[in-house]
């Protein structure tokens, strides 16, 4: 299985390196993919890469919530860094109005720079929406984004959403959430194909049950899967092999080995 979303760059795991990624590969996870949040975070995920190239995957960008007065100065930190280092993706970039609205401006303008990096580079967008996907359907949809792709990590949305990014090329990210009792998570994405969903953990955020509460790990991936293809009405296997086909042609889009 392919984790498409986790921070394992988090102490959480760096601290028990050995033993976590035993626990991964004994679950049957080959790849994590790991989305950046802003520039401190950054030399912990190239590291983590740098020892772990053939399990780990990286992608670089400033997280909406670390958006703030010096934003521009990370951005152009990482716009530097694109130029010298190979990554997956652009992430995790977007818009984010769950705490506070007062960057607002600030999240869309970086978000837009982030995603003119993306076509300039020919790489996808891995983005973070909650409580904003008003406006990142706008900004998806204007002209000079037409040929963007990524996924939505965590969709959260509703099926209209759901409905309206798949149509513009985006696949969702399915997490943890799809295993809560109040959750609609699996009904919103009903009628959403199968070749345009992935599966992901957020690690070590969003455990799915019976974790919830406790730290997350790419090793409950096969409990989201289980989930989702119970939903489906397909065998895991099948599930497995086509979420993980869908994260491929990801990384073929990006020409990322």
């Amino acid at each position: 299985m392919i984790d498409t979303h986790a921070h394992l760059y988090d102490e959480h795991f760096t601290q028990q390196w050995d033993a976590a990624y035993a626990e991964m590969k004994q679950a049957g996870i080959e790849e994590v993919w790991l989305p950046n949040c802003d520039q401190e975070s950054w030399s912990s995920l190239w590291n983590l890469y740098q020892s772990n190239t053939s399990f780990c995957k990286p992608m670089i960008g400033l997280h909406p919530t670390y958006v703030k007065e010096d934003y521009e100065q990370q951005l152009a930190f990482f716009q530097r860094e694109l130029q010298s280092k190979k990554v997956l993706a652009i992430g995790e970039i977007g818009l984010d109005y769950y705490w506070d609205v007062s960057f607002r401006d600030q999240q869309i303008a970086a978000f837009e720079t982030q995603c003119h990096w993306a076509l300039e580079h020919h790489l996808w967008i891995d983005v973070h929406c909650r409580k904003a996907y008003a406006d990142l359907l706008a900004m998806l949809k204007k002209k000079e984004f037409k040929d963007l792709t990524g996924i939505i990590h965590c969709f959260s949305g509703d099926a209209r959403e759901a409905n309206t990014l798949v149509d513009l090329g985006y696949t969702l990210g399915i997490g943890g959430v799809l295993t809560y009792k109040n959750a609609n998570l699996h009904q919103d994405i009903q009628l959403v194909p199968l070749a345009n969903l992935v599966l992901e953990t957020d690690a070590p955020y969003l455990s799915p049950v019976p974790y919830r509460g406790k730290p997350n790990s790419p090793a409950y991936l096969g409990l989201i899967a289980q989930k989702l293809a119970d939903y489906r009405e397909i065998s895991l296997a099948e599930l497995i092999e086509i979420t993980n086909q869908n994260a491929r042609a990801l990384k073929a889009y990006s020409n990322f080995k």
